[in-house]
């Protein structure tokens, strides 16, 4: 059993930082990577940035040079750092993790964090 647990979202202006947190445990063997979606209102979930385990990164078009990810391996945690926020980056935000578990790996979704900027 892996639980994937966010920290809480928040509201913020535009403009304005936040950093949101998850934290994986359980029955680990190793993660393979780690990143975060969102889901705003009437939209299809994306992909906003995604970590590897060699600390590779990717990150959508729309966060290049705003969101920062990053990665302890220590501690099974991922970081997103969303600076300048805009209204257009209000979605529910959702960690995710593909870990080794038994024989293979599967990815594993936290329960969501509600992520509000407001103009």
């Amino acid at each position: 059993q892996v639980q994937l647990v966010e920290s809480k979202g928040g509201l913020v202006q535009a403009g304005g930082s936040l950093r949101l947190s998850c934290v994986a445990s359980g029955s680990i063997f190793s993660i393979r990577a780690m990143g975060w979606y969102r889901q705003a209102p009437g939209k299809q979930r994306e992909l906003v940035a995604h970590v590897t385990s060699g600390d590779s990164k990717e990150y959508v078009e729309s966060v290049k040079g705003r969101f920062t990810i990053s990665r302890d391996n220590a501690s099974n945690t991922v970081y997103l750092q969303m600076n300048s926020l805009k209204p257009e980056d209000t979605a529910v935000y959702y960690c995710y993790a593909e870990v080794f578990v038994f024989l293979s790996y599967s990815a594993y979704w936290g329960q969501g964090t509600q992520v509000t900027v407001s103009s």
